[in-house]
């Protein structure tokens, strides 16, 4: 099993920045790819940007490029997204997740979430 911590959340401005993390716990040996997802009440999660294990290939949402920054740091076992430029549309509860492999078969695991709220 693996734990997964988010942190970082709050509320913002818009045009604001803010650093998420994500860290993880238990059976980290495995090379997991590591992503972040989001959810709001109408929409349900969506994909926001993922990162290889070795941390050389990223994939962000359209929605996001250029203005989100997903990195890892794998000796603190943690991830990160760096969110600048935020909008009111990127309110959302920002979940972390991880899975061998993400792209074919999804997360294998799931963080609790963290709050992102950005007020115009």
């Amino acid at each position: 099993q693996v734990q997964l911590v988010e942190s970082g959340g709050g509320w913002l401005q818009a045009g604001g920045s803010v650093r998420l993390s994500c860290a993880a716990s238990g059976r980290t040996g495995s090379r997991y790819a590591m992503a972040w997802f989001r959810q709001t009440p109408r929409r349900w999660r969506e994909f926001v940007a993922a990162i290889s294990w070795s941390g050389n290939s990223t994939r962000y949402a359209d929605s996001v490029k250029g203005r989100f920054t997903i990195s890892r740091d794998n000796a603190k076992n943690t991830v990160y997204l760096q969110m600048t430029s935020l909008k009111p549309e990127d309110t959302a509860l920002y979940y972390c997740a991880a899975g061998v492999d993400l792209v074919q078969k999804g997360p294998d695991y799931w963080g609790q979430g963290t709050q992102v709220t950005v007020s115009s």
